[in-house]
C-alpha cells in the first residue's frame, strides 16, 4: 500500500452541498489518493450548530463551532457557507496563511472576487470556484484554460435552473406564470422568497464571474444590466411559438464597440427571444447550460446540472482535487488575470434585435405610420404580423420583428410608439438573441 503525505481539508459549512462533498473526500479517500498522489484529510468540519441533523451522517467528532481555529494550519479551505461575512474574513485569513481556497459562494466572488484573487496571488496559493456559476458544468476551468489561446467572443447562458424550469413549464404545460412558481416552489426549486431567482439577481451575479474570466476584465455585478422573468406572461409565450422561439431568461457577456468605435465589454441579464432550433432552447426543467463562441474554436456548448448537493459537490472536489496536486508538485496557484481591463459599455451600445407586441387603432395607414415611427429611429420591420385584437372597439393587434439595431435606437422607437395616439398599449417587448 502506498504511503501518501497527508493534506488537511477544512470544509466551512455542512449544508447540503457541504454534507456531499465531506462524504466524498471519506468514502472516496483511497481513489482520491491515488489520483493526486496525497491523501485528503478532513481536520474539521466548521458549523454554528454541531448537534444539529445532517444529510448524511458523518462523524460527530469532525464537527466545530470555532471557523477561526479549524482554518490554521489547513492545507485547503473549503468555503460552503454562503454570504459575504464571516465567509470573506475566514477566506482572507486561509490565503494570508498560504492555503488553498475552494469555495461556491457566487454572491461573494461576484462582489469581491477581484480582491481574494489579489490576496491568493500574493502568497502563491490558489483561489477556485468553479461551482460558483453552474454547479456540476465545468465552464470556468475550460474559459481561463482551455481557451486560453483562443479570443472568446460571447459567452451565453442559461445559468438559472429556477427560472428556467418556470418558463419551460408556461412553455411546454401552457401553465400560468403564478401556477409555474406554485410547482418550482413545491419541488424545491424556489426559496420562499424567489426575489433572487426571479428578478434575475442570482444569474447576474453569475454573468458577472463568466464575463470576468472570459474578458479578463473585472465586471462590477452593478455593471450588470438585469432584467427578470416575473412580467413574462403566457400570452408572450405563445405568441413566440407561433413564430418559432421560446423565451428563455439568459446572462450574457460578449464584446461590442460602442458607436464611437469603442472596444469593450457588455454584461446582461434579461428574458430573451432565441430560435427553437438553438441549442439553448432545448434546455430544459431545472438544467443549465452555456453557450461559447470563440474566433478559432467556434461554437461550444456546456450543459448539465446547474444545482443540487451532490452535483454542486461534484465541482467543488474538482477544484479541491487541482489544489491538492499543486501541493504535491508545487509551484503558484493558478490565477486569474484581469489584465483586459476593457470598457464595461451600457446596454444601450448593444446591437440586438426587438420583437414588439402592441395594440393600435384598426384603421387604414396605421401600418404606415407605424412603420414612419420606426424610420425615425433608424430601425426597420424583419415581420409584421397583424390579428383584431378587440373588434368593438375598433383595436388591432401588431406583432413586429425588427432588423439588428443598436439597443439604444430599439429603446428609443418603443418610447415613441408608446407615446403616439396610435399606440392603445404596448403590451410586450422581448429581445432576440443567438439570430446572427
Amino acid at each position: 500500500m502506498n504511503e501518501y503525505r497527508d493534506l488537511r481539508v477544512a470544509l466551512l459549512g455542512c449544508g447540503s452541498v457541504g454534507a456531499q462533498v465531506a462524504r466524498l473526500i471519506i468514502e472516496h479517500g483511497d481513489e482520491l489518493a491515488a489520483r493526486i498522489g496525497a491523501r485528503l484529510t478532513l481536520s474539521g468540519i466548521a458549523v454554528r450548530d454541531t448537534t444539529a441533523k445532517r444529510d448524511v451522517d458523518l462523524p460527530q467528532e469532525l464537527f466545530t463551532s470555532d471557523a477561526e481555529r479549524l482554518v490554521q494550519g489547513s492545507d485547503i479551505v473549503i468555503e460552503l457557507m454562503g454570504g459575504i461575512e464571516p465567509a470573506k474574513t475566514l477566506i482572507l485569513q486561509a490565503l494570508q496563511g498560504g492555503a488553498d481556497v475552494v469555495t461556491a459562494n457566487k454572491a461573494l466572488i461576484a462582489a469581491h472576487g477581484p480582491e481574494l484573487a489579489e490576496a491568493a496571488e500574493q502568497v502563491g496559493a490558489q483561489l477556485s470556484y468553479e461551482a460558483s456559476v453552474a454547479a456540476a458544468i465545468p465552464i470556468l476551468r475550460p474559459l481561463r484554460e482551455s481557451l486560453a489561446g483562443d479570443h472568446i467572443t460571447r459567452v451565453m447562458g442559461i445559468v438559472n435552473g429556477s427560472t428556467n424550469y418556470i418558463l419551460d413549464r408556461m412553455d411546454r404545460f401552457g401553465d400560468s406564470s403564478e401556477d409555474a412558481m406554485r410547482v418550482a416552489s413545491e419541488l424545491g426549486y424556489l426559496e420562499a422568497d424567489p426575489t433572487l431567482d426571479v428578478e434575475g439577481y442570482d444569474a447576474a451575479q453569475k454573468a458577472t464571474i463568466l464575463a470576468s474570466i472570459a474578458f479578463h476584465t473585472e465586471v462590477p455585478v452593478d455593471a450588470v444590466y438585469r432584467e427578470g422573468i416575473a412580467n413574462i406572461t403566457l400570452e408572450q409565450i405563445e405568441t413566440a411559438k407561433q413564430a418559432g422561439y421560446v423565451i428563455k431568461l439568459l446572462a450574457i457577456a460578449e464584446r461590442i464597440t460602442s458607436a464611437d468605435g469603442e472596444h469593450g465589454v457588455s454584461a446582461r441579464v434579461y428574458p430573451a427571444l432565441i430560435r427553437r432550433d438553438h441549442p439553448l432552447a432545448a434546455v430544459y426543467g431545472g438544467k443549465n447550460a452555456v453557450f461559447v463562441e470563440a474566433e478559432a474554436a467556434g461554437e461550444l456548448m456546456f450543459y448539465g446540472a446547474g444545482a443540487g448537493g451532490a452535483e454542486t459537490a461534484s465541482a467543488v472536489l474538482g477544484d479541491v482535487v487541482s489544489a491538492a496536486r499543486r501541493h504535491v508538485v508545487g509551484g503558484p496557484g493558478i490565477a486569474g488575470s484581469l489584465h483586459a481591463g476593457l470598457t464595461i459599455l451600457p446596454v444601450g451600445e448593444v446591437n440586438t434585435s426587438y420583437q414588439v407586441m402592441l395594440e393600435v387603432q384598426d384603421q387604414p395607414g396605421v401600418l404606415a405610420r407605424i412603420a414612419g415611427i420606426l424610420a425615425e429611429h433608424g430601425v426597420s420591420a424583419a415581420s409584421v404580423k397583424q390579428s383584431i385584437a378587440d373588434g368593438a372597439h375598433e383595436r388591432a393587434s401588431l406583432v413586429i420583428g425588427t432588423h439588428i439595431g443598436r439597443e439604444s435606437d430599439l429603446a428609443a422607437m418603443v418610447d415613441s410608439l408608446r407615446a403616439s395616439d396610435l399606440v392603445h398599449e404596448v403590451t410586450s417587448v422581448l429581445r432576440l438573441e443567438g439570430n446572427e
